[in-house]
């Protein structure tokens, strides 16, 4: 069972990819598609990012991991380098899970 899904998992990803390339060039020349296409990968990783920043199964939680983006955000808005931004998201969220 496992292995029928991998496979018909993996010829749904070639048929998406196929279909991808199938698409016109002039089609994808269009402002609207060039600007879509740039906003989408942010708008993605954004809801990802929401998702498992306050749900715990089928709930919705408020906790560490929302001070932690809370902090990861403004750290951002401040221009802090990546690594600083993940450092302080973690360190407040280990911080809160602590007490």
């Amino acid at each position: 069972m496992t292995w029928a899904a991998v496979l018909a998992a993996s010829a749904g990803c070639y048929a998406i990819k196929l279909t991808g390339l199938s698409v016109p060039q002039r089609l994808l020349d269009s402002p609207r598609v060039q600007r879509v296409a740039g906003l989408l990968p942010v708008a993605l990783l954004s809801a990802l990012i929401l998702i498992q920043t306050v749900t715990s199964g089928h709930r919705i939680v408020l906790d560490a991991r929302a001070a932690g983006v809370a902090v990861a955000i403004v750290a951002v808005a401040l221009r802090a380098p990546f690594l600083v931004v993940v450092a302080l998201a973690a360190a407040t969220a280990a911080v809160l899970r602590l007490l």
